[in-house]
């Protein structure tokens, strides 16, 4: 077809003729004669122009017959047998469909007369109001008074979860009531007293006086006491002594089974207890050996193929143990979890109930937790059905030996207040929500002179254990710390806790506050916030049965000099 094209098939292309007859392009002739461009005459394109001649869309049938309804837009389109329904005879008798309906005739023109088609409110009507749900539920028992405990619950926690709802009713022990009393007095022997004598301890604390006497009787013990109470010495030193009997202290034999089983939820915490329990245990010839992950097995195994009496570890490594054929539990008589509660916040649950299934049936069970969480409470049920259960008075977080305090600051503010707040000489616990946080912490305070070491999961064991002597020796005396890893951390001179992230659950912060006060010592825990805040941490402390002053602070304000421990110069003179 472009043979047609006379003007461009001869070389006088005009469009790329530079010389002087530059105006006579045609194509670019703006002038009056622009029809005669030859290149954009369409005239001249006479097979083009006839469409009707193209072979190759000629052999269809022509589209103006009106045999093709579907399409026809004309006013045959009734004629269209696609959308004629009376052909489709069993789809057009809907009302035959039984999975769709309800007994009730159809016909197309109800379905226009529903109230809705859409997905979301068919068949709704009977459903009870959405603001029922768990979600909304507290806008109905007292609007936003309970508002705030719901948001701070976590996975699958429910009201009917709620420790605060479910304090162990206990048997109380109150300090006056152990006043001259001795560990001899309890029942312990002579060996095991002149340890705890030189661990520290040469009269027992209200717990201790408490379950002692109950674990030397054979009883199962349930013990509410925060941490810090005495409690890992009111389940060691009974326990040692309960071996002891019929003549339990002439077993020798080399790969004997473990008769005793102390479980916890952290490495470092298993370790704590260790310490205490191995000088007890050593003191009338028992042997104890840490069984935790995060280590080599190689030493663990080595223990068990020589025999020992008393293990302390963690659930992961010692199911790991069991299921290699490597510790056998069916002679172990008494089983302690310590911290049962946090146990069960890690996902231990399970795995401890398979642990303790594989005890000595009728063993002894001795269970301490600061609260009884539905999974501790199914503990309980199952492995202590009637415990002698005990809690220390005065021992709890409204303790007068621990003061909290609640710091409202601007973010911009925040890191500078904590390095002031930590910029002391005794021994500070710092708790961040986030593993990089805890380490970026630890950098800026070392960078501003504080000698500072972190502890999180991101941490081998070794570097942990390390950092942790490292605060315990006071070679450092500030530790940032994350939740889980800082569980274990039991330093009785902790005399500051400051919790840069404030924590989402108050039982989440009655384990923090428990870091300092110890042992009867004065501590304080300070929570720094920002504004928006203020109204949650008031409904935790409050679920934490906790008063606390709020106080706007700013860096360089007189109380965080006060906090620090470092005086001004006002109350110097007053």
């Amino acid at each position: 077809g472009r043979d047609d094209r006379a003007p461009r098939s001869n070389g006088e292309r005009p469009a790329y003729n530079r010389g002087e007859n530059r105006t006579e392009r045609p194509s670019y002739n703006r002038g009056e004669n622009r029809t005669e461009r030859p290149a954009y005459n369409r005239d001249d394109r006479a097979p083009r122009g006839d469409r009707a001649e193209r072979p190759s869309y000629n052999d269809r049938a022509p589209r103006s017959n009106g045999e093709r309804p579907a399409y026809n837009r004309g006013e045959n389109r009734t004629e269209r047998p696609s959308y004629n329904r009376d052909d489709r005879a069993p789809r057009s008798d809907r009302s035959e469909r039984p999975a769709y309906n309800n007994d009730r005739p159809f016909t197309r023109g109800e379905r226009i007369e529903r109230p809705s088609t859409r997905r979301i409110s068919a068949g709704r009507d009977d459903r009870a109001p959405r603001r029922d749900n768990n979600f909304d539920r507290p806008r109905d028992a007292g609007a936003d008074k309970n508002f705030y405990p719901n948001r701070d619950a976590k996975g699958n926690f429910t009201p009917e979860d709620d420790v605060v709802l479910e304090r162990l009713e206990a048997q109380a022990t109150l300090a006056v009531d152990v006043e001259g009393i001795s560990f001899t007095d309890l029942g312990l022997g002579g060996n095991i007293v002149a340890a705890l004598a030189e661990l520290g301890a040469p009269s027992p604390f209200p717990i201790q006086a408490a379950t002692i006497p109950d674990v030397i009787a054979g009883k199962d013990v349930l013990g509410r006491g925060r941490t810090g109470s005495g409690k890992t010495i009111a389940f060691g030193a009974p326990l040692v002594e309960k071996l002891m009997e019929n003549g339990g202290g002439k077993k020798r034999a080399m790969g004997r089974k473990p008769r005793a089983l102390i479980l916890a939820p952290t490495r470092e915490l298993a370790l704590q207890i260790d310490r205490t329990v191995q000088p007890i245990a050593r003191s009338v010839g028992l042997f104890t050996t840490q069984i935790y992950g995060g280590v080599p097995q190689g030493r663990q195994v080595g223990a068990l193929q020589r025999g020992v009496d008393i293990i302390v570890g963690t659930p992961g490594r010692i199911e790991d143990l069991i299921e290699q054929g490597r510790l056998d539990l069916s002679e172990v008589t008494i089983t302690v979890l310590d911290e049962a509660d946090h146990m069960c916040d890690l996902g231990f649950l399970e795995p401890v109930q398979r642990i303790l299934r594989r005890t000595a049936n009728g063993g002894q069970k001795l269970l301490f937790s600061a609260t009884l969480d539905k999974g501790v409470a199914s503990l309980v049920k199952e492995f202590l059905p009637s415990p002698a259960v005990h809690e220390v008075a005065g021992e709890d977080q409204a303790s007068a030996t621990i003061d909290h305090r609640v710091l409202v600051v601007e973010h911009r503010d925040k890191d500078r207040i904590i390095e002031e707040l930590a910029n002391r000489n005794e021994k500070t616990l710092i708790f961040s929500r986030t593993r990089a946080y805890a380490e970026r912490l630890a950098d800026q305070l070392e960078d501003a002179g504080i000698r500072a070491v972190s502890l999180h999961g991101d941490l081998n064991q070794a570097r942990r254990t390390r950092n942790l002597a490292q605060l315990t020796s006071g070679r450092v005396n500030v530790l940032v710390a994350t939740d889980v890893a800082a569980r274990g951390i039991h330093v009785d001179d902790i005399t500051l806790v400051i919790q840069a992230d404030a924590p989402d659950e108050y039982k989440t912060y009655l384990h923090r506050s428990g870091r300092t006060g110890r042992a009867g010592k004065v501590g304080t825990v300070v929570t720094i916030i920002p504004k928006a805040r203020q109204r949650r941490m008031t409904d935790l402390l409050g679920r934490a049965e906790i008063e606390a002053d709020y106080v706007q602070a700013r860096p360089g304000d007189e109380i965080i000099e006060e906090l620090a421990g470092r005086m001004t110069n006002k109350k110097l003179t007053a």
